[in-house]
């Protein structure tokens, strides 16, 4: 088990792009938080297995027809433990 820092840049703020988050990292059994950021960025921890937690990276990547990801940051950090859930921070 590994948790990662994610910090996403480009349309991410408006377009139902922490939702998306939740929900790909909820199907994938992942655990972790996905807030907005004022300066337009949006913030993420994210923590599970290293091959779903690299298939939730390449569909936050994508994106859909609204979301429009230029650049994500990526760091390991240290795992949580206890977390149940990935929940979107408001």
């Amino acid at each position: 088990m590994v948790r990662f820092h994610i910090l996403a840049q480009g349309r991410v703020q408006g377009v139902g792009f922490r939702f998306f988050c939740q929900m790909n990292a909820t199907s994938l059994g992942l655990t972790g938080w996905v807030k907005n950021l004022y300066n337009g960025d949006v913030e993420m921890e994210v923590q599970g297995d290293l091959d779903k937690i690299n298939k939730f990276i390449d569909l936050v990547k994508e994106g859909n027809r609204f979301i429009r990801v230029d650049n994500l940051n990526v760091k390991e950090i240290d795992i949580k433990d206890k977390e149940k859930k990935f929940t979107a921070k408001y």
